[in-house]
């Protein structure tokens, strides 16, 4: 999985990214632009039933699984057009499975609030900058099926059906962008396709899911509800069915600097259950329907992530295509099935909870599964 960081200059894209990935690789400084290249960490998803695993086995090797982060740089109002850093930066996204939007919710003199001129700061605006930034990926995506649309009316005046089948729905998406309103809003049919083939080639930037990640200070994240600008994100993101997780970015780098006693420490001070990079995690999972299954054993135990509703099969595929290809079946109990067990397979197997699966088995969260394949 892969999270593209993005938001207006000095927002706090870049500390939040130190935060999250535990690490300076991406220098923070209060001015625009300050991220040239994209950075990118490798996170461990947390899991404790992962953990609880490498606890009963002590394997050689514990594998957790991983999201990917890219610090992309902060954009301004002309980006589509080439303004700020440009379009480069526009194609970073377009690399991502989803898009965190990095969104102020604080107030503070001292750092530069920057839309479109770095020379002219202006007042906090959450709901205005993620317009801003919106727009610029929907005049990106306009442009795009603009031109494919012109090309493929063309090869449907010719009496070509696929062209004309999806000329069909073309034609509104253009008017629909045009009207600046992200893709994430159209109706697509996902029963369709050659639709679906044909966005995924077309990589549309507004269809992505997002999170947005509301960055406030200590008081606001202790108490989102009564945060004025949180209150306004949430409204947006309740309509377009997006996630929304407040998060302070500077006290989330402050507490990857702790060692794990200090950092729960601090976080009961500040009244937090959770750490912000859990928060981020599980509302990815969540908004691109992601589960994590597992494997277990001396050797190695190991967390894999798989899309809801995945079948044994291509669950198996995930750790080898030799897996999938040769599939006889799956040895399956849930994780809490074996800790009602005292974290016994044998137990597990005593009770007759341990289950042969077949190729038709739809993988469920937390599940512990042994494939057998024949090649």
């Amino acid at each position: 999985m892969k999270l593209g960081i993005v938001g207006l200059p000095n927002v706090g894209k870049s500390t939040l990214f130190n935060a999250i990935t535990s690490t300076k690789n991406a220098q923070a400084a209060n001015y625009p632009f300050c991220t040239i290249e994209p950075n990118t960490g490798v996170v461990p998803v947390p899991d404790e039933r992962l953990d609880k695993l490498a606890e009963i086995w002590q394997p050689n090797k514990k594998t957790p699984a991983v999201v990917e982060f890219v610090d992309i740089a902060g954009l301004v109002k002309g980006a589509s057009e080439g303004a700020g850093l440009g379009n480069r930066f526009l194609g970073h996204i377009r690399e991502c499975d989803a898009i965190v939007h990095v969104v102020r919710c604080f107030d503070d003199d001292n750092i530069i609030h920057v839309v479109e001129d770095a020379t002219k700061p202006v007042a906090v605006d959450p709901d205005g900058d993620i317009e801003c930034i919106d727009l610029e990926l929907v005049l990106s995506d306009l442009e795009l099926a603009q031109n494919r649309l012109a090309r493929l009316t063309k090869a449907a005046k010719t009496g070509n059906k696929a062209a004309k089948a999806e000329v069909a729905w073309l034609d509104p998406l253009v008017a629909h962008l045009g009207e600046g309103k992200s893709a994430r809003t159209f109706p697509f049919d996902p029963e369709d396709e050659e639709q679906q083939f044909a966005l995924r080639e077309m990589g549309l930037l507004s269809a992505k899911p997002i999170i947005y990640a509301c960055n406030m200070d200590d008081d606001g994240v202790a108490d989102p509800e009564g945060n004025q600008y949180y209150q306004i994100v949430k409204k947006r993101a309740d309509v377009e069915g997006a996630q929304v997780i407040p998060i302070c970015a500077k006290t989330e780098e402050e507490l990857a600097e702790l060692d794990p006693e200090d950092r729960a420490l601090f976080m009961e001070d500040l009244g937090l259950s959770d750490s912000g990079l859990n928060r981020l995690i599980q509302a990815s999972y969540a908004l691109l329907g992601l589960i994590s299954f597992l494997t277990d054993g001396k050797k190695e135990c190991r967390a894999w992530t798989i899309k809801r509703g995945t079948k044994a099969p291509q669950a198996a595929g995930k750790i080898h295509s030799d897996f999938e290809r040769g599939f006889i079946r799956a040895e399956v109990c849930s994780f809490d099935t074996l800790m009602a067990c005292g974290g016994k397979m044998s137990e597990v197997k005593a009770r007759g909870l341990y289950r042969s699966e077949g190729k038709e088995y739809v993988v469920q969260d937390g599940d512990i599964i042994e494939f057998l394949f024949n090649v």
